[in-house]
C-alpha cells in the first residue's frame, strides 16, 4: 500500500511539470517597468540570478523569496526589461551549483516600447508659468527702488545743501502818519507858522468829512462832531489850541497822536486840494 502511494505522489509531480512545459505563462510589461511573478516553479538545485552586464543584459531579475517544493523549487521573481522582445526568464538565471539549466522549462515574457509605433522622440514637455504668490516679487521691487529713492535724497541733501534765500525787505511804503510826522513836530517846535498850521487843520477838517460822510453838515457843526470823535479828535482839538492860543506848547506824544494814520496811505490826504 505504501508503495503504491509513493508511485501515485511521483506521478502527480511528473504530471505537474509537465503542464507547466506546456503551459508555459506569458507575462508583459514595457521598458523600465517592474513586474513580479509570484510562486513560478522550477525543478532542479536551487537558482540565482546571473550576474548582470548593463551593457548586453536585456532584462534584470532579481529573486525576492524561495520556496522548497519537494526536490523543486518556488521563486517569486521581480524584473523588469531594458531592451525590447520577448525573453525567458530562465536565461537569466543559474545554478548555485554550477550545474547546467536546459532542463529548466520556459518563463517567457515580452517587454513593450514606452513609445506608440512610429515615434522616435518623446513627448516634449510643456511647462505651464507658475502663478504669481500675491505680487510678492512686485512689492519688493517697488520697497526696493523707494528705498534707493530715499538714500539718494539723503545724499543728495548731505552733498549738496540747499542754499537759504536771504529776503530783503523791499523799500517801507510810506504812511500818511510818515507825512504828518515832521508837520506836528514843527508845530510843537514852533517852527510851523499860523497859515500853515491852519492850512493843516481845514485839510484834515475835510478829509473826516468826506471819510465820515458829514459833507452835508455844517463846517462848524461837523467840526463840533469831529471833535469828540475817537480817531479824527485828539490831532484836530491839538492843532486848534495851537493856532487859538500861540505861546508856549505842552509836550504832545506825537506817535499816539498820529496813530489813526499808521495805516493810511501818504496820498490819502492831499494838503492842497483838501486846503483849498
Amino acid at each position: 500500500m505504501r508503495f503504491l502511494i509513493g508511485m501515485l505522489s511521483l506521478m502527480l509531480v511528473a504530471a505537474a511539470s509537465t503542464a507547466v512545459d506546456r503551459d508555459a505563462p506569458v507575462t508583459t510589461t514595457t521598458v523600465g517597468v517592474s513586474m513580479t511573478w509570484e510562486g513560478l516553479l522550477l525543478p532542479g538545485p536551487e537558482l540565482e540570478p546571473k550576474p548582470i552586464d548593463n551593457r548586453k543584459t536585456p532584462v534584470v531579475i532579481r529573486i525576492v523569496a524561495v520556496y522548497p517544493h519537494g526536490s523543486d523549487f518556488r521563486y517569486d521573481l521581480s524584473w523588469y526589461g531594458l531592451d525590447v522582445g520577448t525573453y525567458n526568464l530562465c536565461d537569466f538565471l543559474q545554478r548555485k551549483d554550477g550545474k547546467p539549466t536546459s532542463a529548466l522549462p520556459p518563463a517567457v515574457v515580452e517587454v513593450k516600447p514606452i513609445r506608440p509605433p512610429g515615434q522616435v522622440e518623446p513627448n516634449q514637455l510643456t511647462l505651464d508659468r507658475s502663478p504669481q504668490l500675491g505680487g510678492y516679487r512686485a512689492l519688493l521691487w517697488i520697497l526696493g527702488i523707494l528705498w534707493v529713492l530715499g538714500l539718494l535724497t539723503i545724499a543728495v541733501t548731505f552733498f549738496f545743501p540747499r542754499s537759504k534765500k536771504v529776503e530783503t525787505a523791499g523799500p517801507r511804503r510810506e504812511t500818511l502818519a510818515d507825512r504828518l510826522r515832521p508837520l506836528v513836530e514843527g508845530a510843537i517846535a514852533g517852527k510851523l507858522g499860523a497859515d500853515e498850521i491852519a492850512k493843516l487843520e481845514r485839510a484834515l477838517l475835510n478829509y473826516w468829512r468826506k471819510r465820515l460822510n458829514l459833507e452835508h453838515q455844517e463846517a462848524g457843526t461837523a467840526f463840533a462832531e469831529l471833535r469828540t470823535h475817537a480817531e479824527a479828535g485828539p490831532l484836530l482839538t491839538q492843532l486848534e489850541g495851537w493856532l487859538h492860543r500861540p505861546g508856549e506848547r505842552e509836550a504832545v506824544d506825537v506817535s499816539t497822536l498820529l496813530e489813526p494814520y499808521r495805516n493810511l496811505p501818504a496820498e490819502s490826504l492831499n494838503l492842497d486840494a483838501e486846503a483849498s
